[in-house]
């Protein structure tokens, strides 16, 4: 019998170091980190939001740029608009352009 005894807290023992070999083991596996193809996952996904962060950006500027021209336009035609109002009225008085001269063609030059 103490034999059976003796072996019986041998298998304890046994059973306690392999239940604790085992929670090493997976602890030690969970703490090595992410896998390579985890790591290249994120490494696309924050590329990915990266690159639509750019495109907000650049989207932003552009809208900033057509609303700029926009105006510019707008405040062309109504410049243009008080002008025409102003020379109706006789406040500004046009100054007429004269075209310019035209050089006669040389004698004796050869026609193509």
């Amino acid at each position: 019998m103490s034999y059976l005894c003796t072996n019986n807290k041998i298998d304890r023992k046994m059973k306690k170091f392999a239940t604790l070999l085992v929670i090493g083991a997976v602890a030690f596996m969970y703490s090595c980190g992410p896998s390579a193809k985890e790591q290249e996952e994120k490494r696309i996904a924050d590329s990915i939001r990266v690159a639509d962060s750019m495109a907000m950006v650049q989207a932003e500027q552009q809208r900033i740029a057509d609303s700029i021209a926009k105006s510019q336009e707008e405040k062309r035609v109504s410049d243009s608009i008080a002008h025409q109002d102003s020379i109706k009225k006789g406040l500004i008085k046009v100054k007429k352009v004269a075209a310019p001269k035209q050089t006669p063609k040389a004698k004796g030059a050869k026609k193509k």
